[in-house]
């Protein structure tokens, strides 16, 4: 049990999830470090009262100062996005993850929170299939599907870590993230929405895997409170039910735009996005292309991830619903965005 004496550091503070775990961690009056890079924004986090610990996962040797007392590791930086070289996910969320194991370990830490995603499970999909925490990583995979692959890849070395005894770890797979300091998704969504080049994904009335950040951040504090789920997984990914079109359309409703009524077929949109990943492959793109099978998938899939697992055993429960969740999230974004906030990448799972 953590007590409230005790330091939490947070890894990928600055992100969105990383973010909603300072904020929920804080409001319980726990003590937070969080690990930032050089140079790093930390407007935001000065304002929560944590203690800056200045660090990168990917060097090894800067991580054993911010593990030096720390109780809980709770660990979301990661290389996040579906596009980029390879390297990267490797140095970020493989390596990364290895070096934040080893220095928690080697400091005495005694829980280590991974955030890991439901992208791990692979890219299945069926109608009417639901998965839960006994499903298997890493399946249907294709060859550029390196977000989800990289996550199967931390994982293993945090179960290898945990069946060692070097460290007690609990996983949570989140999904599709959502929120106040969501300045990535929501950005992409509401230009293309008052540009009018949002189309539906299939028929539209596919259920989605979103969830707010807020409660995948309640759900990871209740499983390090929890001594029974160190050495489990938890899909903390979803509020209840909403499906693609009624996302759309309460953030169309939320801009005053009209609702979302073009829809293109889901096997044409996921060919289209293929032939973008060859063409940006050939030409060594930075920018990821227009539409990629991945963000298909997130989006049109007809599968549907449980997280009753959470709810049963943790007690958790969606604090944030969907129908205030989305219009504040977008209120945050529209405020922001007046102030000429530069986009940057966040979690998306």
């Amino acid at each position: 049990m953590t007590t409230t004496n005790e330091i939490s550091l947070v890894t990928g503070a600055s992100g969105l999830l990383g973010s909603h775990l300072v904020e929920q961690l804080r409001r319980r009056g726990r003590s937070v470090r969080a690990l930032v890079r050089e140079g790093s924004d930390r407007s935001w986090l000065r304002t929560q009262d944590v203690e800056f610990a200045v660090g990168d996962v990917a060097d090894r040797a800067s991580l054993a100062a911010a593990c030096a007392g720390v109780s809980t590791v709770y660990h979301a930086a990661a290389r996040v996005g579906d596009w980029g070289p390879w390297r990267e996910f490797v140095s970020i969320s493989i390596e990364g993850t290895r070096n934040m194991i080893d220095a928690a370990a080697d400091a005495g830490v005694k829980r280590f929170l991974h955030i890991s995603s439901i992208s791990a499970y692979g890219h299945v999909d069926g109608e009417g299939l639901v998965l839960d925490e006994t499903a298997p990583l890493g399946r249907c995979l294709n060859k550029w599907s390196y977000y989800s692959r990289a996550k199967v890849a931390a994982e293993e070395i945090v179960w290898e870590a945990h069946r060692a005894g070097r460290i007690a770890t609990t996983v949570i797979r989140p999904s599709w993230l959502y929120g106040p300091r969501d300045r990535a998704s929501l950005q992409r969504l509401i230009t293309a929405i008052r540009n009018r080049k949002t189309k539906l994904i299939g028929d539209g009335n596919n259920r989605l895997n979103l969830v707010h950040a807020a409660n995948v951040a309640e759900g990871a504090i209740l499983a390090v409170d929890s001594e029974q789920a160190a050495g489990q997984a938890y899909n903390c990914c979803n509020d209840g039910v909403i499906t693609q079109a009624e996302f759309f359309n309460a953030v169309a409703a939320a801009i005053g735009e009209p609702p979302v009524t073009k829809k293109v077929p889901y096997k044409v949109v996921k060919t289209a996005a293929l032939v973008f990943e060859i063409i940006g492959h050939l030409f060594g793109q930075k920018k990821p292309p227009l539409v990629t099978r991945y963000s298909v998938w997130l989006m049109g899939r007809r599968c549907f991830f449980s997280a009753e697992k959470a709810r049963k055993e943790l007690g958790w429960k969606s604090t944030i619903g969907y129908k205030e969740g989305i219009p504040a999230a977008v209120r945050w974004y529209l405020q922001e965005s007046q102030g000429a906030v530069s986009p940057s990448a966040v979690a998306a799972a």
